[in-house]
């Protein structure tokens, strides 16, 4: 059992990605503008790393990581629901308002979005305006297209 939380780094095909976990539990997955130094590998990072891999090469949809969130009740609400939009798919934000039964929080939605700290995992990429346009993201609008296109070349 992890008691610490721990740091590690993944190269992936759009950049560095610092990953961490707490008590056995993935906490949090973002864009790293370098690689540091990591924590002894552990067998959930080794989990982490395969299925990291396996989702850039086309070969996974879905992911099987414990995580531990950490946010407001309404954070975690809207996180929870990101989880549900299938591979390869969009949803927008008034969308997912409504499926949280918020029907006006669209604004908030995205802002928990914003604040999503578990990327890919939780899959804020597949959320975009009703204009079907890309919109924006937090970590850069380059790494919800390229997500998105790789998403869609598999389906």
């Amino acid at each position: 059992m992890i008691n610490t939380k721990e740091n590690f780094y993944y190269n992936s095909p759009i950049g560095i990605f610092e990953f961490q976990i707490y008590e056995n539990k993935l906490i949090s997955l973002k864009p790293s503008e370098k690689i540091g130094l990591s924590s002894k590998e552990n067998e959930l990072s080794k989990k982490i790393r395969h299925q990291l891999d396996e989702y850039f090469s086309n070969k996974r949809k879905y992911f099987d990581i414990p995580i531990l969130l950490k946010g407001t009740p309404f954070q975690k609400n809207v996180w929870e629901e990101l989880k549900k939009i299938p591979y390869g798919k969009t949803s927008n934000y008034q969308e997912i308002a409504n499926k949280i039964n918020n029907k006006n929080a669209q604004r908030a939605v995205g802002n928990s979005c914003n604040k999503n700290p578990i990327l890919i995992i939780i899959p804020c990429h597949r959320v975009i305006p009703k204009s079907a346009k890309l919109g924006g993201f937090a970590y850069n609008n380059k790494i919800k297209e390229f997500l998105l296109n790789l998403e869609s070349r598999t389906c």
